[in-house]
């Protein structure tokens, strides 16, 4: 990039915040993450801009994350914590990582070397918990379960060379809670007044979907 003289650049940055979460993290991927800031931060031929979202909020009901998970029937599930239900995660969805990214690309005054946080909602795994509720009714069969930081590295050590190795270093590293959560009021798309999807509306959408179509099976 730097050699093809490239004038502007948006890396592929869309997640945590790498820099407060430092080297040495479980998700050893990271530290790439950090490689490559660094890099852009040492030159001055090529403008970049970071983007930083938080975990895309579709990884909140992915089955191998392990947070909000449906039984086989689609009928009830679990809802689970990473390191505890006080724990908070910054998310959101890639549907608005695009259009704020779009809308970052041509933000005037122009927005040059420098990383611009997103949010569609930062909340606790104890807010997610109680949302599920609120969407799904409490009825519902959903079970609540902590996956402590410690439960969580001896689960990474028992992974190691199979294939669920990189899952299982992701939930080590936001369990940790450093570097993954900021304040809404600190989002670029907060202080623009822009609208975006937050976990409530996320969940109507996606999880009740779900659960019709298990109860309709």
């Amino acid at each position: 990039m730097l050699e093809a003289g490239v004038r502007r650049f948006f890396p592929w940055q869309f997640g945590v915040d790498y820099d407060v979460v430092g080297r040495g993290s479980a998700q050893d991927l990271w530290d790439e993450q950090l490689d490559v800031r660094d890099l852009l931060r040492c030159q001055d031929q090529t403008e970049w801009v970071i983007v930083s979202t938080g975990l895309f909020m579709s990884f909140l009901f992915e089955p191998s994350f392990g947070i909000v998970e449906l039984d086989e029937d689609k009928k009830g599930g679990t809802v689970r914590a990473l390191g505890s239900w006080d724990n908070k995660v910054t998310v959101t969805t890639p549907e608005d990582i695009g259009k704020l990214t779009a809308m970052i690309v041509f933000e005037e005054p122009r927005l040059s070397n420098q990383v611009v946080y997103t949010a569609g909602e930062t909340v606790t795994y104890g807010r997610v918990a109680e949302i599920v509720d609120e969407v799904l009714g409490s009825g519902t069969g959903f079970r609540r379960q902590v996956w402590t930081v410690e439960l969580l590295k001896e689960d990474l050590e028992e992974q190691r060379g199979r294939e669920g190795e990189t899952m299982s270093k992701y939930r080590v590293a936001f369990a940790v809670g450093r570097g993954v959560s900021w304040d809404v009021e600190r989002s670029w798309n907060w202080q623009k007044g822009v609208e975006v999807t937050d976990v409530k509306i996320y969940t109507e959408r996606i999880l009740r979907d779900e659960l019709e179509k298990g109860r309709a099976s």
